[in-house]
């Protein structure tokens, strides 16, 4: 059985295994699944959509916005001349819709192109999306862990994750301090942290959505 899919499953345990803590909680959990999409533009918008909503709301509300547009796809061009009332009648604030509108601004001049965001490493990635106003490192690293599933990331501010380092690691330390003593206990987890992470949120099931 393959844990982890699109990597070798001897060499992740391999490395996985000099951690014993970590070792142990991918035995318990369930083999990850592919989440992979090329369509980062997309994704940024749903993304947006999600923040700060329940996962079923955020289902609903998404579904609305996408059903506004020929196909179910809102096209760069296409979101950035619907009209504000129409977009609000699917559910989203005033605050959001500058945001998807800052996403399809950001498509249409080419900065979304997938042979571009592929060529990009994580970091750099990371700077270059954080530009659109409205999107976070937070949102970046998801989109990283699942659409992209680049497989060392770390996301650090991610509460899950701390709450599952905490419970495991008996981890006491809070603020700077945690994410200091994360990033320490993480460094064995190296070039796969992303694959930890996943495993880490599976251990408390509230992986995000």
């Amino acid at each position: 059985m393959n844990y982890f899919p699109h990597y070798p499953a001897s060499e992740v345990m391999a490395v996985l295994a000099k951690d014993p803590v970590m070792a142990a909680i991918v035995k318990q959990c369930q083999p990850l699944k592919s989440s992979k999409s090329e369509d980062l533009y997309f994704k940024l918008l749903s993304a947006i959509v999600s923040q700060q909503l329940s996962t079923k709301v955020a289902a609903t509300i998404f579904r609305r916005f996408t059903e506004l547009f020929p196909e179910s796809y809102p096209h760069p061009h296409l979101l950035l001349e619907m009209e504000d009332e129409a977009l609000r009648s699917a559910g989203l604030s005033f605050q959001k819709i500058g945001y998807v509108r800052n996403v399809a601004a950001f498509a249409s001049k080419g900065n979304l192109d997938h042979a571009t965001i592929n060529a990009m490493p994580d970091e750099e990635l990371i700077q270059h999306l954080t530009q659109i106003k409205g999107v976070g490192r937070w949102t970046v690293e998801m989109l990283l862990m699942f659409a992209l599933e680049r497989p060392d990331v770390l996301p650090l501010d991610d509460l899950g994750i701390q709450n599952a380092m905490k419970r495991h690691y008996a981890l006491e330390e809070t603020g700077k301090a945690l994410k200091l003593r994360m990033q320490e206990l993480a460094e064995a987890w190296r070039p796969y942290r992303t694959i930890a992470s996943k495993y880490l949120w599976q251990s408390l099931d509230n992986m995000p959505k």
